[in-house]
């Protein structure tokens, strides 16, 4: 675990916690890189898997341009989105699975008066098929994805989207997520974060992040000291 004090999250009352999906509580970030490549390929893009996997995170608006030179709302762009969607759905969404304590760590802030928001890049009907397999839909008091902004991450706007579902105020959220695109957009909407590596970023590649984590399961373990904490907010304010 890493921490930063360059950013922090000074308020002693519960947070809404804005919540990334793909590798943060799911273990999905590969399954999203290969149906990109299987799409590619089956349109006659040849597209390297690595190159693919360091992209996963921002949304298919932002990927397709840098990964296959295709504007996302092209006549062709929209054949490839809705195929991959296709793909990712049949051939990789059934096998996928949450991270451990992914459920646990979200019950625990709920404990500490947290409300859950999900801000994902993904769609929205991927999006709840993502949360059924996370198992994490009963928890959560709104949900935005790419339907709900004009522009996906790294770009501030679905968490800003985010904020004004949930009616909160950038000072008053948290959020948690996995990818450089998630500390840019939340960076960027004033809103600080939390990081976990279980996405594939090293804690040099997520910086920006206040404080970064493993997996769920290591900032479960280490809640009580870690910036989700009230109690721990409450102690770090009294000793400034």
């Amino acid at each position: 675990m890493a921490m930063s004090d360059s950013r922090s999250t000074d308020s002693t009352h519960p947070l809404t916690i804005l919540l990334d999906v793909d590798g943060t509580l799911l273990d999905s970030n590969d399954a999203h890189a290969n149906a990109w490549v299987d799409v590619g390929r089956e349109f006659g893009h040849e597209c390297d898997y690595g190159s693919i996997r360091s992209m996963i995170g921002m949304g298919g608006d932002k990927l397709m341009p840098k990964a296959f030179g295709i504007e996302h709302d092209s006549k062709e762009g929209k054949k490839m989105s809705e195929r991959r969607s296709e793909i990712f759905l049949e051939r990789y969404l059934p096998a996928l699975r949450p991270f451990p304590r992914a459920r646990d760590l979200l019950l625990r802030m709920q404990e500490d008066g947290h409300s859950l928001v999900v801000a994902t890049s993904a769609t929205s009907k991927e999006m709840k098929k993502l949360l059924e397999v996370a198992g994490i839909g009963d928890l959560l008091e709104e949900a935005t994805s790419s339907s709900d902004a004009k522009r996906s991450k790294p770009d501030p706007d679905i968490i800003k989207a985010a904020l004004k579902k949930s009616e909160t105020e950038a000072g008053d959220a948290l959020m948690l997520g996995d990818t450089p695109y998630d500390v840019a957009a939340s960076t960027g909407a004033g809103v600080s974060i939390v990081a976990l590596r279980c996405g594939g970023w090293s804690d040099d590649e997520l910086r920006g992040a206040i404080a970064t984590y493993a997996d769920p399961a290591e900032l479960l373990r280490e809640y009580d000291r870690s910036p989700l904490s009230t109690a721990a907010r409450s102690r770090a304010g009294s000793a400034r």
